[in-house]
Parts: C-alpha cells; structure tokens; sequence
C-alpha cells in the first residue's frame, strides 16, 4: 500500500532522509578509518539509498524493495537524463559491492576501493540533493 503524506510531512521525511544520507556518510568515512572496509561500502551504499528513497518519494514513486528502487531510479531519473549514468552506475555498484559483501563468501574490500567509491557516493548525494531543491 502507498503511504499517503500530507504536503509538511513529506517535505519533513525527504529532509530527514537526506540528513540520514550525510550522516551515514560520515560512517563510511569512520568505518574506514578505521579499516573496515566492508562496512565502509555497506554504509556508502545505505546512504545513497536513503538519498534515492527521498527522490522517490517527492516524485511520489513507490517501491518496496532495494532492487526496486535501483529499477525506478534507473526508469526515472537515469534514463531520462535528469540523473547522469555516471550517478546510476555509482549506485548500482554500490549495490552489488554492498550485496556481494553481505551474502557472498570471500568477498574482499579494500581501501583503494573505498577510497574509489567515497567521492563518487558523495557526487551522488550531492547531486540527488540538488534534484530536491
């Protein structure tokens, strides 16, 4: 069922979840600097997560699953050139990286790879920020 939100509402949940978006950013940042890569990558990926449910839901696209909103972010924004490849390919990978290091055996993350995918994760905050305003 989609949630129905009046107009305050709304805006005070895309809000809340672009700050959610920098504060998990920043525990990326922390989880590697402290070497835990694979946590690293797991926070990136939630906090562009958080940052595509917010441009979702002002757009009042609905999903239920995390491949569901890569799908509609793809179908909606990607496609259609409001968001650039670049910024749907920084998602998707975060996606894979994230999943391949939740479920899979042997994955292996790294600070190169971190330090790789941190300003593309903030780039596309960054830029889904700028498609709220």
């Amino acid at each position: 069922m989609k949630d129905v939100f009046d107009p305050e509402s709304k805006k005070a949940l895309i809000d809340y979840r672009i700050e959610r978006a920098y504060e998990t950013l920043k525990e990326a940042k922390y989880n590697s600097d402290g070497g835990f890569y694979h946590a690293a990558v797991n926070r990136m990926y939630y906090a562009c997560f958080y940052a595509v449910i917010a441009l979702l839901l002002k757009y009042d696209i609905s999903t239920q699953t995390h491949q569901g909103a890569r799908a509609m972010l793809g179908l909606h924004f990607v496609s259609k050139g409001i968001l650039s490849k670049e910024d749907g390919k920084t998602f998707h990978d975060l996606f894979e990286k994230r999943h391949s290091g939740d479920y899979d055996d042997f994955v292996f993350c790294d600070k190169e790879m971190v330090d790789e995918l941190y300003p593309r994760a903030v780039k596309f905050i960054d830029d889904v920020k700028n498609l709220l305003q």
